[in-house]
């Protein structure tokens, strides 16, 4: 037991430091649960084969909890966007699904290689896009709409998150206000988490990892959101007293040198 200790507290503080973040820069908990749920489980001994699988599956299984959270507080303000909601859950669904297959016949380091580049790019983005960037007025349709809706899906299971940083770009590109986009992209987390962890449940790594059902590890997966109900409305109530475009950009540029640790951890051992 002594030996867990450490991990557990680790597990805490990373539940809480996710929860500020997601309350104070609107970015959802899962960008930064994976890479801490990797170096925790790693750091107390339980790393190898399949820890890749734990962390993005435990992620993914406390942004049910969180995004349906989410979903219900946007909603009391009216900023869901449901008719984008409806027209794209069975792709988002879809890609989901096929994700959390993918994830369980890659080997750890090719996870880890895969995340470390997506999240690279999404830093870039983070730190270089502008709000009056546009692509269209109107959310993409038809065919386009049947390649990008799994692709959120998809891509959002590999890096182990709701699909905030995928879906709030792509509808504020598309013309769809920041409020709505956040509350909107909200929904695409249970839509991507759910689906996806149902699957996970039935897939065992064989890792050492003690408490893991499937491959979702329950005490992580229970500290991350004892803390993150504690400390996401922290956040919440700080950002309204800091410069949020700043402080977005400080992120990305922690993003950046997170993912690149993990290309450096994955192609060096």
């Amino acid at each position: 037991m002594s030996e867990l200790i450490p991990a557990v507290i680790g597990l805490a503080a990373t539940g809480a430091f996710a929860g500020i973040l997601a309350g104070l820069l609107g970015v959802g908990g899962g960008i930064v649960l994976v890479p801490a749920y990797f170096y925790v489980f790693t750091l107390a001994g339980f790393g190898g084969a399949g820890v890749m699988q734990i962390a993005l599956a435990t992620s993914l299984a406390t942004i049910i909890v969180t995004s349906a959270r989410s979903v219900m507080a946007h909603q009391r303000k009216g900023a869901v966007d449901w008719d984008i909601l409806r027209s794209w859950a069975p792709g988002i669904a879809l890609g989901a699904g096929f994700g959390a297959l993918t994830v369980g016949a890659l080997r750890t380091e090719t996870l880890q290689i895969i995340f470390g580049v997506l999240i690279a790019v999404i830093a870039l983005y983070m730190a270089v896009s502008r709000p009056h960037w546009r692509l269209a007025d109107e959310m993409p349709g038809g065919l386009w709409r049947w390649i990008l809706s799994p692709f959120t899906g998809f891509v959002s299971v590999l890096l182990g998150i709701g699909g905030g940083s995928i879906g709030v770009p792509l509808m504020t590109l598309h013309g769809r206000p920041i409020h709505r986009a956040v509350a909107t992209a909200a929904g695409f987390g249970v839509l991507i988490a759910v689906p996806s962890v149902a699957l996970f449940l039935f897939m065992p790594t064989g890792n050492a990892l003690p408490y893991t059902l499937g491959s979702v590890n329950l005490p992580a997966f229970f500290l991350t959101i004892a803390m993150t109900l504690i400390t996401a409305p922290m956040g919440a109530a700080l950002a309204h007293r800091t410069d949020a475009r700043r402080l977005k950009r400080y992120f990305a540029i922690f993003l950046l040198l997170v993912g690149l640790n993990m290309l450096r951890k994955a192609l060096m051992g």
